[in-house]
């Protein structure tokens, strides 16, 4: 399969597609087969010294070869450009010269290569005449458009762009696509039958003369010879016929030419001045992504009371798995789920959502998203995507505002005024206590593996944490802020039941420190179970 490579040294393109008049300011863009199958022609003629009789036979079945199949492109990036200017008549009116309003448009070509591929075998001879015929094409279209053109063969791929090709027997390429005719020579056997009947109609329409007579008169074989030659013998002559001639004999299509559709990306010519080309730079992955709580009215009143910590978290994680299947791609992080939605095997390595309150007063004005697998950028771009949330019992809505992202010890380094309380929920200490309820995850008995110490140590080894050296349990009743504990809310609204509805106020020592966040039992990845550090 043969492949033209066309270059525009001067990133211009000038061609008016058939049937169009200049100033539309259309530009045929892929170049149409005719009007490469007649550059070629010309081509010959003027630098191969063609004799004027016609080209030698090699390039009489080239010509025919690639006449006879519809061509596929890969078209470079291009934008629409015009130019206008005021074009004299040769004639006064009313002392002044006359001048009309011309369009001079074309296609900016940013660079790189056209491609036309042709799906045919051709000879060696052959190739050789197409490959004189490319190195010597000097323009493409109107003389401004000058072209270096070059041939390879199928092995070669071709350059980068955007591929444009025939609508015939292909469904429609959906959105983004749209349909461009473009002037394309017919087959020659097509053509042979449509000229046969074509000359019999048009001689059938002369009542006058009896074409039946064995001998015609000199008048009746004038006229049947003059309608006989303004229609070319074959296909190869319809290539070469002269504008001049079509419009002598009121041609609105050159004989032997058809029209094809050709499938084109919409953005293949751009209308307006050329855009740069943006780098897409993906975000690099986050352990954590700290987003702001607040009201219209900046009423802190307004926000959700910290004994809400679970169904807040659960409302935003619904809010961020679907925000993310909207933005094209499930997120495997966010919602804890492989697409099938099974539950991921590595566990405790997808986000948590951790309702924080760093102002001390009692409401939650912050969000901690932890994922010890990192967050990429689709996961960054749904966090970022969810502008607000809602709370039970108000019909305002809270706007959620991103505060900071990074690492763990990233964050650790966050200001005053929320820089020490976020801290001791990030920190590292040998000592831990809770700062929501722990709520076992299994049913609790009196001694063996599911004792209230026995289910810490599990969910501890769970998460690749030492085991601690003491646990001890703390009496809300001994402390008016571990009060408000009892209040919590323990179950979640679409997921499983706790086995217990209890909640544990807990402190938990270690031999070495432990870094955070600590977030232990059912619920702790929407904000159950959490710790701080204490000393």
């Amino acid at each position: 399969m043969p492949t033209l490579l066309l270059s525009f040294p001067g990133r211009h393109y000038h061609a008016t597609p058939w049937g169009h008049h200049v100033n539309e300011g259309l530009v045929e863009w892929p170049p149409s087969p005719w009007r490469l199958l007649r550059s070629l022609l010309a081509t010959g003629y003027a630098k191969l010294n063609w004799p004027v009789e016609g080209p030698p036979d090699i390039a009489r079945r080239l010509i025919d070869k690639l006449a006879n199949v519809l061509p596929n492109y890969r078209l470079p990036s291009a934008a629409g450009a015009h130019s206008r200017h005021y074009m004299p008549l040769a004639r006064l009116e009313k002392g002044r010269e006359k001048t009309t309003l011309v369009f001079d448009t074309w296609a900016h070509v940013r660079g790189g290569e056209l491609a036309v591929r042709w799906d045919i075998a051709l000879t060696v001879e052959e190739f050789l005449i197409l490959e004189k015929l490319a190195e010597n094409l000097g323009y493409l279209g109107r003389s401004e458009s000058w072209v270096e053109a070059r041939v390879v063969s199928d092995e070669v791929s071709l350059p980068d762009g955007t591929d444009s090709t025939p609508c015939e027997g292909v469904p429609h390429r959906g959105h983004g696509w749209e349909q461009v005719a473009l002037l394309a020579p017919m087959p020659s056997s097509d053509y042979d039958a449509w000229l046969k009947t074509a000359v019999e109609e048009a001689l059938a329409k002369l009542v006058e003369v009896n074409t039946t007579k064995k001998k015609l008169t000199r008048s009746d074989q004038k006229r049947i010879e003059t309608i006989k030659s303004s229609y070319p013998s074959n296909l190869f002559a319809c290539l070469q016929v002269q504008t001049e001639w079509l419009q002598k004999l009121g041609w609105s299509q050159p004989p032997g030419s058809r029209r094809v559709l050709y499938w084109r990306r919409a953005d293949a010519l751009e209308a307006g001045a050329p855009k740069p080309k943006l780098r897409r730079i993906e975000a690099p992955p986050v352990e954590a992504m700290l987003l702001s709580l607040a009201t219209a009215s900046a009423t802190n009143q307004a926000l959700p009371n910290i004994t809400r910590t679970l169904p807040q978290a659960e409302l935003l994680h619904r809010a961020l798995v679907a925000q993310a299947a909207r933005l094209g791609r499930h997120s495997v992080v966010l919602s804890g789920c492989e697409v099938n939605r099974q539950p991921l095997k590595a566990s405790h390595r997808h986000a948590h959502v951790l309702p924080l309150d760093l102002n001390k007063d009692g409401r939650i004005d912050h969000v901690l998203i932890w994922a010890p697998s990192g967050l990429d950028a689709h996961d960054q771009a749904a966090i970022r995507a969810v502008r607000r949330t809602f709370t039970k019992g108000s019909s305002t809505r809270l706007g959620l505002a991103l505060a900071a992202a990074g690492s763990i010890r990233e964050l650790s380094h966050l200001q005053e005024p929320y820089g020490r309380h976020l801290t001791t929920v990030i920190g590292s200490a040998k000592v831990w206590q809770s700062l929501t309820p722990f709520v076992p995850p299994r049913y609790m008995k009196k001694r063996g593996r599911n004792t209230l110490e026995g289910q810490v140590a599990a969910e501890l080894e769970s998460r690749g944490l030492p085991s601690p050296s003491r646990i001890r349990l703390l009496d809300s009743r001994d402390d008016a802020v571990l009060l408000r504990y009892r209040h919590f809310v323990h179950t979640r609204r679409l997921g499983p039941v706790p086995p217990i509805d209890c909640g544990f106020i807990l402190e938990i020592s270690f031999a070495e420190a432990v870094p955070g966040p600590l977030t232990l039992g059912y619920g702790s990845h929407f904000g159950l179970g959490m710790f701080r550090t204490i000393g």
